[in-house]
């Protein structure tokens, strides 16, 4: 009988992944979704990659709300935590994202836990373990926590920090059978199953619908979908990842250098993308009213680098090469577009 792992999230785009992964390993997937309305689409996106047959099963619970986990979690083996909020940038009120990603947090590893679960492996973020201060070349390692109350860190971030502190925090205080792994991704791109959710991958998309009028002089340790996904199943099953914190990152690839692997490599279909730089204080000005430019402002000219030697070391992490990723993506992203009649 395989062994049962519960994916919170499953609408998103790295969740979809993880269950795909999971699912061509032959494990039997749990997905928590707000809704069980949106199970089907979940199921047809996997479907693009892998068949699911009855090993894919959904399951209502939500990040704000007590009720749905511990049946949810009842007989798993164990949990992938991928799901953390969004949204909350817009409205102006950092605790819209802060507290349901702490407090949401604390609901998955209270019935883990509850439930004897072996591991729980949570996806966190390098905005966790940016060295102060930014910009100045340093590379970030696990051993670094960023400081919340740091300049140009914004709700998001802030919400990934306090999330996997207090993981950390309920685990020292807990102990038992349940550990936990915690996985620190750099920008995630990759190939789409769906349109739906796009994430960061809104980024690549943005550029090719000509929808930004030049790159922005910001860049990204890049890291594969797919390559993520393969690391948080490494993380979960392997003995030495217990209580660690692994950083997911591959190639630093600025804005500039995407727009123009894009255009080399896809040809006519990235004839949108642009191809001049925009200047710091227009990126600011167009932020006023573009929320996804608006989360990107505060890495403005900084080169934020992250070492993925611990999961290369211990894990046999092997990232592939970022230009690879950025042009999987935009052929997904290409290949998913409708053509205009």
């Amino acid at each position: 009988m395989s062994e049962t792992v519960l994916v919170t999230g499953g609408t998103g785009f790295v969740a979809g992944w993880c269950i795909v992964e999971l699912l061509r390993r032959g494990y039997t997937v749990r997905a928590t979704v707000r809704d069980t309305a949106k199970g089907p689409a979940v199921r047809a996106a996997v479907a693009t990659a892998v068949a699911a047959g009855d090993r894919l099963t959904f399951w209502t619970a939500d990040l704000t709300r007590d009720e749905g986990w511990d049946a949810a979690m009842a007989g798993c083996d164990y949990v992938l935590h991928v799901a953390s909020p969004l949204g909350g940038e817009a409205s102006g009120d950092p605790d819209a994202l802060v507290v349901p990603a702490r407090e949401g947090t604390l609901r998955v590893l209270r019935a883990a836990a509850n439930a004897g679960v072996k591991r729980v492996v949570m996806t966190s973020s390098t905005a966790a373990c940016t060295p102060p201060p930014a910009g100045t070349g340093t590379v970030g390692d696990e051993s670094v926590w960023t400081d919340p109350a740091g300049r140009g860190v914004n709700a998001y971030r802030k919400s990934k920090i306090l999330a996997e502190r207090a993981a950390w925090d309920f685990m020292a205080g807990h102990p038992g059978s349940t550990t936990l792994t915690t996985v620190l991704p750099g920008a995630v791109f990759g190939p789409v199953l769906t349109t739906a959710n796009l994430g960061s991958v809104g980024l690549v998309k943005s550029l090719l619908d000509g929808r930004l009028p030049g790159t922005p002089r910001v860049g990204f340790c890049v890291i594969d979908v797919r390559d993520l996904a393969d690391l948080h199943i490494r993380a979960m099953t392997a003995p030495e990842a217990e209580g660690e914190r692994f950083i997911a990152t591959g190639d630093f690839m600025w804005m500039r250098d995407i727009a123009r692997t894009l255009r080399a490599r896809l040809g006519e279909r990235a004839s949108k993308v642009p191809t001049r730089n925009l200047p710091d204080v227009a990126v600011r000005t167009i932020a006023l009213v573009a929320p996804m430019l608006r989360s990107i402002t505060p890495l403005l000219g900084q080169k934020r680098v992250f070492s993925s030697a611990k999961a290369r070391r211990m894990l046999g992490f092997a990232p592939r090469p970022a230009t690879t990723t950025v042009v999987d993506c935009a052929e997904s992203l290409v290949a998913a577009t409708p053509v205009a009649a």
